[in-house]
């Protein structure tokens, strides 16, 4: 029997908006007869597969959660007592509840359009402030991928810095302390060897540190547990102008001297420890400080404090959010996402527990431990860590005593070696826990213990050096949501500031802000899958690795291609993986010299920023008129650089929406020069089913799992950005040092976990085994409709900038708005910030061509929901015509002055020559589901000049225009 009967309701009839009934009256605004027709015209015949994709049947939901129950059963949740940078913790069910399951949080956009999004901003500023303070540092962002990534962050912005120091300017050395997690080791030297900085790894006590180091790492504690006065050490580097990160872990500070106290130019860590789940490795929030007069050169997102057009006090991302799209190939990072999801989180612990409750945690944690380290030495056992947070290092004369036991009473400890176990406690340990401990090392000596609970007694104090004084979370929002009732409605105001899809559609073009279907997203709780350490032995996660069989394997099968590898958590980093497997391709056939990237005028401002990180030289190709690139002009560039060529990086569909025609042909272009073609998945929306990255002629791709796949935004992240490549590129897939992955010549890893963000790939599974062959085709037809359809509505009214040959367009198309601000000073940004009104988010904006909108309405969207954007952007063309006739003023209008808040609407005051009612109910379906931007349009110049990237104190919350203020 199949596994769907023809009686189960098909979870495609969920996902695809557009119903059977619709589908007449939208063909016939194309013109079409049928949506085989449209499809037709609109993806070149020689591109098309034969044949339907090779999946499972597709699983109803009901059927699907039994079976993945079956599946989870396979992992085992273990007492995980391994550290390395990962703990489990307690998840305050207020914030489970309410923030990770809820798509009012987990559905939001990045916040481009900060009007919008004042609720998720103030969140993500909670949680810099909360980095700020406990690092002891000046500035934080608002997270970056994993604890690896941002140490390989941090080198970077530094060498970029050591570069203006006449001390270090041609200084290529980084120093890595061998306290540091092997994970972290492994990223930075993914990360040094295209850039060609030489990695030194050694013991930071006798290490010369001279003028050929630009940096230096160190673990704070030690990955083995050990605490280190790492002062002499700071100070020798510090001396020769190298600069020094310290990788530390959030919840020891609150105890511990924070390293911003002794020296530490940059701090880096996980947050995941502040109420974020295992999920087998992610996602989870890295964090980044550094000192203010490095604020510019600041990798990822900076949230921080501006006013809006009445003096209010306004969030916003500050700075060079966005640089790589700007800056491109100049551009000091690819980083394009965070983990703003997680990030919340954390934040939200640290706001619901205040500081005397973090520190209550870390007093909990640090007391087991010492109980533990009591109790193991009345046993006779060696614990070497002098000082330490909650990790033991005991010694024996063999761990082999000790690992079975501990598997048998369902505890993971990390072996060290042949004679060494560590042992990491953490919020979860109850004083049980440590006896049960305590009796299996009891055990393995011949020893009797009691079976009475451990008092968790003692002081909890460190030497001077190593003791914290300074305080923490001082500002009244750690200090004012205890009560379970307090931080619910706490949560609840600042979901009720943020547009989300459980509002309205959020038609961004490259973005695809699709449903992140309940059934998909349920399992992510399941403590058989949030539960699991990443390093957990291999026979208690069967499960999981059943699941990443099946979803490779499905992968492969939609891209056409023959291995893949789930470690890149975003896009950009699965751009920049994808690049490294080129680069080691050409490296092992003799090539190395191999390093100029063509790529297209049009492309993803990540694309050049990857390229550069990989080590290649950009050379752009032009693009015509109708946005195709020039087929001439690449090939005359792959001949120039014939000896040199290590790949072309395209899109396709292009980022101007369109299947160009002749996209086998520039492939064949690529290889004839002995060059691979990379193609840039982040429309591969529009080819599931239809066609593939295979077929087009690309050697590899990367899928935005968050895109394609249904994993949500969550505000700006979690995503996945796993790479399929052809049978030749499969040896080269990324490795780890803690697991088995990647090829048999496999790259160093990429990413801190094995698997990236495990636990999202849950989303991914789901989507596909519940959709089947024919429901993800369907999925990529129906988005390729709705976007035809929004076309021709909105055509008669505003230029649409490229189409294909036949006048069709993919899964997304650009609207010109370039005239208007010269016929009537209306700017793009005018019409986006006046889409608030009307309740929508604003398509992209001014990407990839200045002045514009590109829209993407896809699949999960019903036909009554693109009919009211499509109302609300014509509404908004004729109040721009109103301006044109005279009938509007040409500086006081609805447009320049959008958008309008409740509070402006219901003053005592109203000096605008239009209507209230005109400002906030512009159409008839306004009335019935009004939302609110609670802050009016914000003044981006002001936050830039007076940068502030903490909470705001609290008499800035008065009605008064917000001070300046530095740092």
């Amino acid at each position: 029997m199949h596994a769907s009967s023809e009686y189960e309701e098909k979870f495609q009839s969920r996902h695809i908006g557009t119903s059977h009934q619709d589908l007449p009256a939208m063909l016939a605004s194309i013109g079409v007869q049928s949506l085989d027709e449209l499809i037709d015209q609109t993806i070149p015949p020689g591109i098309r597969l034969k044949k339907p994709l090779s999946l499972d049947p597709p699983m109803g939901e009901y059927r699907f959660i039994e079976s993945l129950r079956t599946l989870a059963e396979q992992n085992k949740v273990f007492k995980s007592y391994i550290g390395m940078g990962y703990a489990d913790c307690i998840v305050p069910a207020v914030i489970q509840r309410n923030i990770l399951e809820n798509p009012g949080w987990y559905t939001q956009y990045t916040p481009y359009q900060a009007e919008l999004a004042q609720g998720r901003l103030e969140a993500l500023i909670n949680f810099q402030t909360m980095v700020m303070d406990l690092t002891g540092m000046d500035v934080a962002n608002a997270s970056l991928l994993d604890e690896g990534t941002a140490a390989a962050e941090a080198m970077i912005m530094l060498y970029g810095i050591a570069g203006r120091n006449t001390k270090t300017e041609h200084a290529r050395k980084f120093f890595v302390s061998n306290t540091c997690l092997p994970q972290t080791v492994d990223v930075i030297r993914t990360r040094a060897t295209p850039l060609g900085f030489e990695v030194v790894v050694g013991n930071h006590q006798d290490a010369v540190i001279d003028s050929s180091y630009f940096g230096v790492i160190l673990q704070y504690p030690a990955h083995d547990g050990a605490v280190y006065d790492y002062r002499t050490f700071i100070t020798r580097a510090h001396d020769v102008g190298a600069y020094v990160v310290v990788a530390a872990d959030l919840l020891g500070l609150a105890l511990l001297t924070p390293p911003g106290e002794f020296g530490a130019d940059v701090v880096v860590g996980n947050s995941q420890r502040f109420g974020v789940p295992l999920g087998f490795g992610g996602p989870h929030a890295a964090f980044f400080a550094t000192r203010n007069e490095f604020i510019r050169h600041m990798p990822g997102r900076i949230i921080g404090v501006s006013i809006d057009g009445h003096n209010n006090k306004a969030y916003r991302m500050t700075l060079q959010t966005r640089e790589q799209h700007i800056r491109r190939e100049k551009a000091t990072s690819n980083i394009c996402t965070a983990q703003a999801l997680l990030a919340i989180m954390a934040g939200m612990y640290a706001v619901y527990h205040g500081p005397a409750g973090i520190k209550r945690i870390a007093e909990c944690v640090h007391l087991s431990a010492k109980a533990l380290d009591r109790e193991l030495q009345k046993l006779g056992y060696v614990q070497n860590n002098k000082i330490y947070f909650d990790t033991l290092n005991v010694s024996m004369p063999s761990v082999e005593k000790i690992r079975p036991l501990a598997l048998a009473a369902g505890m993971n400890f990390r072996y060290l070696d042949a004679t060494h176990v560590g042992i990491s406690l953490n919020e979860t340990t109850l004083p049980e826990d440590v006896v049960a401990i305590v009796s299996i090392f009891a055990q393995a000596s011949g020893q009797r213990t009691g079976s009475e609970l451990l008092q968790l007694d003692g002081v909890n104090t460190y030497p001077p050096l190593f003791q914290r004084t300074s305080s923490y979370l001082t500002h009244s929002v750690f200090t004012t949501y205890h009560s379970e009732s307090e931080m619910m409605r706490y949560i609840k105001s600042l979901e009720n500031k943020d547009l989300s899809l459980t509002h309205s559609m959020i038609p961004l073009g490259s973005c695809t802000m699709k449903l992140n279907a309940a059934t998909e997203l349920l399992p992510v709780s399941w403590r058989e899958f949030s539960r699991i350490h990443p390093f957990a032995p291999a026979d208690q996660v069967q499960g999981y690795l059943r699941l990443f069989r099946e979803l490779e394997e499905q992968l492969c099968v939609i891209t056409g291609f023959a291995a893949a590898s789930l470690q890149p958590n975003s896009g950009a980093q699965g751009e920049y993986t994808g690049l490294l497997v080129i680069r080691e391709y050409h490296k092992d056939h003799g090539h190395e010299h191999r390093n100029v990237a063509l790529i297209p005028s049009s492309a993803h401002g990540t694309n050049p920023a990857s390229a550069v990180m990989a080590g290649c030289k950009v050379v752009v190709v032009k693009c015509d008129e109708q946005g195709n690139v020039e087929v001439d002009d690449l090939r005359k560039k792959a001949e120039e650089h014939r000896n040199d060529l290590a790949a072309l990086m395209i899109t396709y569909p292009s980022t101007h929406g369109v299947f160009e025609e002749r996209i086998q042909e520039m492939c064949s272009v690529i290889h004839e020069y002995g060059g691979l073609v990379y193609m840039d998945g982040a429309n591969l929306n529009a080819q599931v089913g239809l066609t593939s990255p295979a077929m087009i002629g690309a050697d590899v791709c990367h899928i935005n799992l968050h895109k394609t796949f249904s994993i949500p935004h969550g505000g700006g992240g979690p995503g996945m950005g796993p790479i399929c490549v052809s049978e030749h590129l499969a040896p080269y897939l990324p490795g780890h040092p803690m697991m088995k992955t990647g090829g048999n010549k496999a790259i160093h890893a990429v990413s801190a976990a094995p698997w990236g963000s495990s636990s999202i790939l849950l989303i991914s599974y789901a989507y596909i085994k519940m959709l089947g062959a024919e429901g993800v085709t369907e999925a990529t037809r129906y988005a390729i409709l709705n976007a035809n359809y929004l076309k021709a509505r909105l055509e008669k009214h505003y230029p649409v900038l490229y189409q294909g040959a036949n006048g069709r367009v993919a899964h997304e198309f650009i609207l010109d708005l370039r005239q208007l601000k010269h016929d009537v000073n209306v700017e793009v940004e005018d019409v986006a910030k006046r889409l608030m009104d009307y309740g929508f988010h604003a398509p992209t904006v001014s990407f990839p061509v200045a002045g514009t909108l590109m829209i993407e309405p896809t699949e999960s969207e019903s036909k009554a929901e693109l009919d009211r954007f499509a109302d609300a952007l014509i509404s908004i063309r004729n109040e721009i015509q109103e301006i044109a006739d005279g009938k509007a003023d040409p500086v006081d209008n609805v447009l320049k002055n959008a958008p309008h808040t409740a509070h402006e609407a219901l003053g005592e005051s109203w000096n605008h020559p239009y209507t209230r009612y005109k400002a906030v109910y512009p159409l008839y379906f306004v009335r019935n589901h009004k939302f609110w931007p609670s802050v009016g349009r914000i003044n981006n110049s002001y936050g830039d000049r007076n940068i502030m990237c903490a909470c705001p104190p609290i008499e800035s919350y008065a009605e008064e225009p917000v001070e300046t203020v530095q740092g």
